[in-house]
C-alpha cells in the first residue's frame, strides 16, 4: 500500500510530459547612429532566427546645445535623426518581427562640448523632466524600451540610484517601454552608480550591456570569460551580454577568440545574448561580427 501511495505522489507532482521549459530568449543588440556616418537600419543584417535583434539609437542626451548646458532630465535626441527617423523604425519593424528599437541614454561625451554627465537638480525634478521628455520622444519614434549609459557623474550613487530606478519604474508601469537594459563598465565610480541602482532596482533591468571591450584589448579567452563570471556575480540574476566593440579598440577582439568564448559560455549556458558597438563602425567591414554573433546566437551547431 505505502508503495502505490508513494507512486500516486510522484504522478500528481510531475510535471506533464508536453509541460515546456520557458528558456529567456537569446537577444542580440546593436549600437547605432552616434557617428553620424548615414548607416541606416537596414543596412544592418538581420537574422530572422534570432528570437529578438534590439537597435539601440545613441544617444539621448539631457543636454541643449544652443546653450551648451545640461537640461535636469529633459532629454533631447543627439543621434542621427535623418536616416534614423520615425518612419525608418516603423519601416524596419514592420519588416522584421523580430527587431524592437531602444534608445540609449547618456553615453560619453557631447561633440565639442565635452563629457555628458549625469547631473541632477533633484531627485523628483530630474525624474519628472525625463519622464515627460522621454514619452514624447519615445511615442515620436515608436520606440520599444531604454538603455542607460551614463559614464560621468555629477552626482553620488544613490541620487543616480532613485533617479534612474523611478524612471525605468514609471515607464514600465505606464506601458511607455517594454524593456529597460544598463551599460555600465568596470570603474571605480562607474560601477559604485550601476550598481547601486542594481541593489535597489535590478528586478526592472531586462538586460546588462556590460563594456567588456573596456578592458585592454590584449584580454584572452580566459580573462574574457574570468571578467563575464565576475560581473555576472556583482550584477547577480541579471541577464549579462557578452559585448564586441567592431573597430577592435579594445576587450577581447574577433581575431583573440571572442567568438570563442562566446561559444564556451553558451555551452555553460551563461551566454544570454550579445551586443555590439556600434554599427556605424560595422559598416566598414560590411558587418562581418554582426553576422557571425547573430548565427552563433540561432543556431547551436554553428562553428566559426
Amino acid at each position: 500500500m505505502d508503495g502505490i501511495i508513494v507512486v500516486l505522489l510522484l504522478i500528481l507532482v510531475a510535471p506533464p510530459s508536453n509541460t515546456a521549459v520557458v528558456v529567456p530568449a537569446a537577444v542580440f543588440r546593436e549600437y547605432i547612429g552616434a557617428e553620424f556616418n548615414d548607416v541606416k537600419f537596414s543596412d544592418v543584417p538581420i537574422n530572422p532566427n534570432v528570437e529578438e535583434f534590439h537597435f539601440l539609437l545613441s544617444f539621448a542626451i539631457d543636454f541643449d546645445s544652443s546653450r551648451r548646458c545640461f537640461t535636469n532630465g529633459v532629454f533631447n535626441v543627439f543621434w542621427d535623426s535623418y536616416n534614423l527617423s520615425p518612419s525608418a523604425v516603423a519601416a524596419i519593424k514592420k519588416d522584421h518581427s523580430n527587431v524592437r528599437v531602444g534608445v540609449s541614454l547618456g553615453g560619453d561625451s557631447v561633440g565639442d562640448s565635452g563629457f555628458v554627465y549625469f547631473k541632477p537638480s533633484s531627485i523628483a525634478s530630474w525624474v519628472s523632466n525625463a519622464e515627460r521628455s522621454l514619452t514624447k520622444l519615445i511615442n515620436t519614434f515608436n520606440l520599444d524600451g531604454i538603455d542607460i549609459d551614463y559614464e560621468h557623474f555629477e552626482s553620488d550613487p544613490n541620487t543616480f540610484a532613485e533617479c534612474i530606478g523611478q524612471l525605468i519604474r514609471r515607464l514600465k508601469k505606464k506601458g511607455v517601454i517594454s524593456f529597460a537594459s544598463i551599460a555600465p563598465f568596470d570603474d571605480a565610480e562607474v560601477q559604485t552608480h550601476y550598481l547601486a541602482l542594481w541593489k535597489r532596482y535590478g528586478h526592472l533591468i531586462d538586460y546588462v550591456n556590460f563594456q567588456f571591450y573596456a578592458y585592454d584589448k590584449t584580454t584572452t579567452v580566459h580573462q574574457f570569460i574570468k571578467h563575464f563570471k565576475a560581473q555576472s556575480s556583482n550584477y547577480e540574476g541579471g541577464r549579462i551580454l557578452a559585448s564586441l566593440a567592431s573597430d577592435d579598440s579594445g576587450g577581447l577582439l574577433s581575431k583573440h577568440g571572442f567568438f570563442k568564448a562566446c561559444r564556451r559560455l553558451r555551452t555553460d549556458k551563461l551566454l544570454h545574448g550579445i551586443f555590439i558597438w556600434s554599427a556605424d563602425d560595422s559598416q566598414a567591414h560590411g558587418f562581418r561580427y554582426e553576422k557571425k554573433a547573430q548565427a552563433l546566437l540561432q543556431s547551436p551547431n554553428y562553428h566559426y
